[in-house]
């Protein structure tokens, strides 16, 4: 039976502040033997191979369509500023869509300091009533002069394919335990009716896919969610409590997180610490989703940098029977569960859902 290791980060979270780790005095003792005797090599979960998969299917479903049906999922993206790598990202996202025959309409405000709120306000409400845009993306951060929850909270929850907006956000965290509750299928996100964050559904769909698309069975499952924000840390909580895991939440003020890693099956951490998470920390056999993104110096390299997760990948792929690689694991997931959420928005919207 395997385990399963979810690690998921923001660089300069008040986490990844606060969380400076400290031996006890206790640790010697339990961690030495924990991987040594239990040595192996991990499986590496290719997430941009599951994520080209994903985009596929999306291709072929569109390119698919009887030829009467015009309308195609469209994707509406507002950048505010001139940071390069939110530029990055948004033309990254538009890209996909144009792959995968779906329509992308971009708003730019360069000069984001001189933007308002009114002015960003007007142009959700427009798209919010344009039959063509079926997604709303608002690229974060907003300047700082700009209430990033005001103008979260003005995009149509129906096109809210972030998943940010709070009405996504409750509708995520209800359980739906009561009697007369309807029952959520959480094994398939494309029957969920509201949209759900894409990081976190991502590493849940990494999961679903690996081992030759068996998946792994989470229901039952012991899981450390190492890290609070609404971005990751929350939102994946949620999806694995929906699956039937046993969720425990740790962050910079739980004593002992490493002894609590040895005894979980699933951990997710927002920590933003380059290689924090040692193979010690780890339970022999588990499975670690890393979605931890830092920058650590690398002067033999041309960029004289690299990019590395929050856990110490080379040695604990000696431990763990799968492992993410940074990057190259979460990140192709996020542009991949976007363009879904948009597709199931636009087939809600036209009733293509239905069919």
């Amino acid at each position: 039976m395997c385990s399963l290791i979810l690690l998921i980060t923001s660089q300069n979270s008040p986490l990844s502040q606060a969380f400076t780790y400290h031996p006890s005095p206790t640790h010697k003792h339990i961690t030495s033997p924990t991987y040594t005797s239990h040595r192996m090599t991990a499986n590496v979960i290719d997430g941009k191979a599951i994520a080209a998969t994903i985009r596929a299917e999306l291709t072929n479903k569109l390119s698919s369509l009887p030829s009467d049906i015009k309308s195609r999922p469209g994707l509406a993206v507002m950048l505010v500023g001139s940071r390069k790598d939110s530029q990055t990202y948004v033309r990254m996202k538009q890209k996909a869509c144009a792959d995968c025959g779906m329509e992308s309409f971009l708003e730019e405000y360069p000069n984001g300091e001189e933007v308002t709120e009114d002015t960003l306000l007007t142009k959700i409400q427009e798209w919010n009533q344009d039959d063509k845009v079926h997604g709303i993306l608002v690229q974060l951060p907003l300047p700082k002069h700009i209430s990033e929850e005001k103008i979260l909270r003005e995009v149509d929850p129906k096109k809210d394919v972030d998943g940010l907006h709070p009405a996504n956000t409750a509708k995520l965290f209800s359980t739906s335990t009561h009697a007369g509750a309807v029952k959520l299928n959480w094994k398939d996100f494309t029957s969920i009716p509201f949209h759900i964050p894409c990081t976190p559904q991502g590493c849940i769909e990494l999961l679903d896919r690996i081992n030759d698309g068996k998946g792994i069975d989470i229901e039952g499952k012991n899981a450390v969610v190492v890290g609070r924000s609404n971005l990751v840390g929350m939102p994946v909580a949620m999806l694995l409590l929906h699956r039937n895991a046993t969720i425990t939440i740790v962050h910079s003020r739980t004593k002992n997180i490493e002894s609590i890693l040895q005894q979980a099956d699933i951990v997710v951490a927002a920590v933003g610490r380059a290689n924090m998470v040692q193979a010690s920390w780890l339970k022999p056999g588990c499975i670690v989703i890393d979605v931890g993104i830092n920058s650590v110096d690398a002067p033999d390299t041309k960029r004289g940098y690299k990019l590395v997760g929050d856990v110490n990948y080379a040695e604990a792929k000696e431990v763990c029977e799968w492992i993410t690689p940074v990057p190259g694991g979460v990140g192709p997931m996020t542009i991949a569960m976007l363009l879904r959420n948009t597709v199931n928005s636009w087939e809600r919207a036209t009733g293509q859902k239905d069919q």
